[in-house]
């Protein structure tokens, strides 16, 4: 388990931040100190090359005006001599010579290069070491004068410039690396914070997440997980509701499915055991049709779109559920008809026929026997609509707006429905982009309908 923490930890964001960051930073500092050497040491060289120059330029002002006294000149020469031990004084060997080069005085350590050489600077060996000469001519051509430096002791020289340029940079390094870590983890403490926030809920705690000192970086993940949030709320109180629901509706039925089952138990009178068992088997029916339906709410509830969509025929959807729909057999059972034009939609058309029977079912419940029920495919205003009518007795104005909330059911309703066939049709309406509408008609009963939008529906042309 530490283990996998850690795994975690080396993969979060402020250290992958921090990581990225440091080694882009040493990456820029090590290119700026390497080139800060290159640069440091060559200056060195050159300096150093300017050195000889000038030695070479005074000692040619020295020969001339101590002509008559040149071994006086090399013991005064010897005694300015520089120590080895001190990096930037590099000891200075000279040669002088006349004019065609003959040999006039030398320092000790100097090496034995031809007088005659041409005028300028090259690098030779001498004792195993390279050196650094410069050869120099008076203008008057009466004296020749070349000086040189051990090239280890100029480059140990140089080196020590290289270094002392770079030092600073190297110093900074762990500064730099510290105010990094303090930028990044400041600048990363919304998103501590916002790991707090959420650390800290309870399961029960749903509300969103306050965006408003979250990065705009953050602003996305923030969004998503607040749908997310939004998402379970919903799905929890579904299946709360739905608990609800069917605790609700299920006390009823069952409790007076046991009582006639008792009934049946303790009476001796077969007529009135018949009827009790009768009775069972009602309350079982209507049990099994509450609970279909509280599964069918329960699957319908959480989709956020449809599951599957395709161009569906609403006339001969319609004939099809019509001819699938049985009266009961103990009434004579309202007159059921089919009118519309050959309209599509894009939709389910599983889900469709099940909004389409619920509606039919809910007119066969509520309608008086003789009566008349239709089935409508038409257009309206531009829009589609399917809709059932019949010519019963209608529902109150003021429960019109409650009809499709659950459980409801109309005062005067006379089946013996559970009031949650038009929650399940509206559901339905919903994931297909319609809506459901009832309404008590003019001339009498009444008529529920899914309309779709214009955008949402075409004429199917038939030839």
């Amino acid at each position: 388990m530490p283990g996998s923490l850690q795994s975690v930890r080396l993969q979060s964001l402020r250290w992958r931040l921090l990581r990225t960051v440091c080694l882009a930073s040493l990456c820029g500092l090590a290119l700026t100190a390497t080139m800060s050497y290159w640069q440091a040491q060559h200056e060195a060289e050159e300096l150093m090359d300017g050195h000889l120059a000038q030695s070479a330029r005074l000692l040619l002002a020295l020969v001339r005006d101590n002509e008559a006294h040149l071994g006086d000149l090399a013991t005064r020469l010897a005694t300015v001599r520089s120590n080895e031990e001190n990096l930037y004084e590099p000891p200075l060997e000279f040669q002088i010579g006349g004019g065609d080069g003959a040999l006039l005085l030398r320092s000790e350590h100097a090496p034995p290069v031809d007088l005659s050489a041409p005028a300028g600077y090259t690098d030779i060996e001498h004792d195993g070491q390279p050196w650094r000469i410069l050869s120099l001519v008076a203008g008057s051509g009466d004296y020749r004068v070349q000086v040189g430096q051990s090239i280890a002791l100029r480059d140990r020289a140089a080196l020590e410039v290289a270094v002392q340029s770079i030092l600073p940079i190297a110093l900074m390094s762990p500064l730099l690396l510290l105010l990094l870590y303090y930028s990044v983890r400041r600048g990363l403490k919304p998103l501590d914070d916002l790991t707090a926030d959420v650390a800290a809920r309870s399961p029960d705690n749903l509300m969103p997440l306050a965006g408003r000192r979250v990065p705009t970086e953050a602003q996305p993940l923030v969004v998503a997980l607040n749908r997310l949030l939004f998402r379970l709320r919903a799905t929890l109180d579904n299946e709360r509701r739905f608990t609800a629901d069917a605790a609700h509706e299920l006390r009823t039925p069952l409790a007076v499915v046991r009582i006639h089952a008792q009934v049946a138990q303790l009476t001796a009178d077969t007529a009135d055991r018949q009827h009790a068992l009768d009775q069972v088997l009602a309350g079982t029916d209507r049990a099994t049709r509450v609970v279909e339906q509280l599964l069918r709410l329960a699957r319908l509830d959480p989709l956020a779109r449809l599951p599957t969509s395709s161009e569906i025929n609403l006339a001969e959807l319609a004939q099809r559920v019509l001819a699938d729909t049985q009266v009961p057999a103990n009434r004579p059972g309202p007159r059921l008809q089919t009118r519309g034009t050959p309209l599509s939609v894009s939709g389910d058309g599983e889900l469709l026929e099940i909004a389409l029977r619920t509606l039919l079912d809910n007119a066969l419940r509520h309608t008086p026997d003789e009566a008349r029920i239709t089935v409508f495919v038409r257009r309206e205003a531009g829009e589609v609509a399917l809709a059932v009518a019949d010519d019963g007795p209608g529902v109150a104005a003021d429960e019109l707006p409650r009809l499709a909330e659950r459980f409801h059911r109309g005062s005067e309703a006379g089946g013996d429905g559970s009031g949650l066939g038009l929650a399940i049709a509206q559901r339905i309406a919903e994931l297909h982009g319609a809506r459901l509408e009832v309404e008590n008609l003019a001339a009498g009963g009444f008529e529920a309908r899914l309309r779709w939008p214009r955008p949402a529906a075409s004429v199917l042309q038939r030839g």
